[in-house]
């Protein structure tokens, strides 16, 4: 495995890590997998972002996770780190040859407020617009598909639940509503969530998934009846607190694996 780390502007610290195997076969191409981590917009845990990245590299993908720009490094935050992400998605595609990528097949994994980005990005990706603040093309930004893990989606659904912090991620939370931007060009979208969630309401993810299915975009949801916020793998390797080692909510990596298959 060769891990290799890109910087994504000058002025930033944003970067997107990724992990590629050296096939024996030169001419071999490999889906990809980006994961887009949480951690409330302040910060993400890149040791849960690697063992997330590392999940998927062991199903055959070409894995990489984003490191995307923090309210304390740009405010308003929004929608900076969703830039970022369209610029992490170009460079990939810009690569794919010399990182053995098949670039019809990338697909984009948020979880959390990772899960706002990634919705968000869905909503924009062919949108004239962001590609003009992006300096990107549709073509180069366009996902196979997404999957958002315990999303964060709108801030009318609970979270964040005080101004300040809204403030610090937007000057218009219209602009950050991804339920109410949902569009026709949406690509297939695979949603996770449990019902418990005591931090980010379940509520969240069923306004995103029926926005979707109104825009008649391919949606798949699961949701489980138990488990806290922030499961990432809900198994021992990303277990961060006793009840996160979660047998039954881990099954989310398979089926997500199944649907994929099935999209191709």
């Amino acid at each position: 495995m060769k891990i290799i780390t890109q910087a994504l502007a000058n002025d930033s610290a944003a970067y997107l890590q990724g992990y590629l195997r050296h096939p024996h076969d030169d001419t071999a191409t490999y889906p990809a997998m980006v994961i887009v981590p949480g951690g409330s917009y302040t910060h993400i845990p890149e040791q849960q972002a690697e063992d997330l990245a590392l999940a998927w590299f062991a199903k055959g993908y070409q894995a990489f996770f984003l490191r995307y720009s923090f309210t304390g490094e740009c405010q308003p935050l929004l929608p900076t780190p969703v830039v970022e992400l369209a610029k992490s998605l170009a460079l990939i595609r810009a690569n794919a040859k010399d990182w053995q990528i098949d670039s019809a097949n990338i697909t984009v994994a948020g979880f959390s407020v990772g899960g706002h980005i990634v919705a968000l990005f869905n909503d924009s990706w062919n949108d004239p617009q962001f590609n003009q603040l992006a300096d990107t093309t549709p073509a180069q930004i366009k996902p196979h598909a997404i999957i958002l893990g315990y999303p964060v989606i709108t801030p009318a659904a609970g979270f964040p639940n005080d101004d300040t912090t809204l403030a610090e991620w937007t000057d218009d939370s219209a602009k950050i509503a991804a339920d109410k931007l949902v569009t026709d060009d949406n690509v297939p979208t695979f949603v996770w969530v449990t019902a418990a969630d005591p931090l980010v309401p379940v509520q969240n993810a069923l306004a995103y998934v029926q926005a979707s299915l109104a825009h008649n975009v391919d949606t798949e949801l699961h949701m489980f009846h138990a488990g806290p916020h922030g499961l990432a793998l809900a198994n021992d390797v990303t277990a961060w607190r006793e009840g996160t080692d979660l047998p039954h909510v881990a099954h989310w990596l398979d089926l997500a694996t199944e649907w994929l298959a099935e999209l191709k």
